[in-house]
């Protein structure tokens, strides 16, 4: 006799069958709905607005220097150099009050103070007033050091030995080189605050009538970092580690001609920074992977509270307490939104109802911007404590009802599984709701990807 749950003729055959049909259609439209979600927010941050979109063809200026860099290449001499000035004005609406002012008076001469009327003199009655920008682009000049020297002529006609005195002279900042210690800062300044690449830096220098090679700069720009700008970074790093707050962030980055490995490997910028109550000290480190022992090795003698966002590579530092970034957790919302198709009604979404707790705690950060640490710290118990709690019963119990793997999935996963970095704010009235801060000092990196490795050293 035939088991009916086989029979093709059953009743309990069908419903099987019809059981296991409406299974493998929940899973299919499931994962239609989880393209379609990738696929709208592929289209946002593909033709969307995006305050972090990068022109590729700035990539390699990351390690110009590195890759341009020539030591045997000859520096020019005093006679390749020759002086030009260029002068340019302009107008400007914005105040001018603290800039320095040269005055300019125009005059009628004793022999043109006489009325074209009576003939009588003219007196004075008014002025009127001209205001103009004026620019004065930088010069290129040749600087002589010349060093005088002394000896005794008693000693020259009567003694064995003749002392020789010379006059004190500052050392050169690049023995062998014409470079001085403005011209370095300016090529540096150019390249990396100004974002001006050294092919063009050594154009804009032939216009004055300067020739310098880019090989000659990079040069240049090398022996600065290593001889002088790394002991500073080196303080700075000292003056960090003695904190107790501070940021970490990270960033993707290609770099070109580095040896044993291909053009298009990807490294990484990690950036390290102190918080909005200490002096501002930010610090560029160049990794090639994106491995925990980095940060490990770089905050080796931190001990405190450390801004971080969701990475992973964090975790497990010594003496270091880490606080979650509400940005990245708003943000996830805001991505569930943009991933719902048109026909949704967003106001009614769960996507809403997450991101209307995220901004209800920014508004209240907000509002207590201008307040003390421990005001803050109390302000924050009394107002930001109740939105969390109510925010983790929601998280708690929307968990079951959404895909884990769709847009809102990731978002609800996120904040759970970040939920002690996340709530680690209210612990200190110093610590920032967000790790903005650390994210707005990578930005020019990110925008211009020029910095140069692990020497770099910006203040704010």
């Amino acid at each position: 006799m035939k088991n009916s749950s086989t029979n093709p003729e059953s009743i309990e055959y069908f419903k099987e069958r019809a059981e296991k049909l409406e299974m493998e259609k929940e899973e299919l439209e499931a994962k239609v709905k989880w393209y379609e979600e990738q696929f709208r927010l592929s289209q946002q941050r593909r033709f969307g607005a995006s305050s972090e979109k990068t022109n590729p063809d700035q990539l390699s200026l990351f390690n110009e220097a590195e890759d341009t860099s020539n030591k045997t290449v000859d520096e020019p001499t005093v006679e390749t150099i020759t002086y030009k000035r260029k002068k340019q004005k302009g107008q400007s609406e914005a105040k001018l009050e603290n800039l320095p002012t040269e005055t300019v008076e125009y005059r009628l001469s004793e022999k043109e103070q006489v009325c074209s009327c009576c003939g009588g003199n003219l007196h004075e009655m008014s002025q009127q007033v001209r205001k103009e920008l004026k620019v004065i682009p930088a010069q290129v000049k040749v600087v002589e050091h010349v060093n005088h020297i002394y000896s005794c002529r008693h000693c020259e006609k009567h003694e064995i030995e003749t002392p020789i005195v010379s006059a004190p002279m500052p050392q050169s900042v690049f023995p062998g080189s014409l470079a001085s210690p403005s011209a370095m800062a300016y090529i540096m300044s150019q390249k990396y605050v100004e974002g001006l690449p050294l092919y063009r830096q050594e154009k804009n220098l032939e216009r004055f009538g300067v020739f310098i090679p880019r090989q000659t700069l990079s040069n240049w720009i090398l022996h600065g970092a290593h001889t002088w700008l790394e002991q500073i970074y080196d303080e700075m790093h000292n003056q960090l580690l003695q904190l107790d707050v501070a940021h970490a962030d990270e960033t993707t980055l290609q770099v070109l001609s580095e040896p044993g490995r291909p053009a298009k490997s990807n490294s990484y910028m990690w950036l390290y920074r102190s918080g909005h109550t200490d002096n501002p000290i930010i610090l560029y480190d160049y990794q090639q992977t994106r491995a925990a022992k980095h940060p490990r090795r770089f905050l080796d003698g931190f001990q405190g509270l450390l801004h971080v966002d969701g990475y992973p590579g964090y975790n497990g530092l010594p003496n270091v307490s880490l606080v979650g970034c509400w940005s990245h957790a708003r943000r996830n919302f805001r991505e569930a939104l943009t991933a719902l198709p048109e026909t949704a009604t967003t106001t009614n979404t769960k996507a809403q109802e997450g991101l209307a707790f995220c901004n209800k705690l920014f508004d209240i950060e907000r509002e207590l911007k201008d307040t003390s640490p421990e005001e803050r710290y109390e302000k924050r118990l009394e107002r930001s404590q109740p939105v969390l709690d109510a925010f983790s019963a929601w998280l708690r119990e929307q968990t079951p009802r959404v895909l884990p793997k769709s847009a809102l999935g990731k978002a609800i996963k996120y904040c759970r599984n970040q939920w002690e970095r996340l709530e680690a704010f209210l612990i200190d009235g110093r610590l920032e709701i967000d790790n903005n801060r650390a994210e707005r000092s990578i930005k020019p990196f990110v925008i211009g990807r020029n910095y140069v490795l692990n020497l770099v050293m910006c203040l704010t």
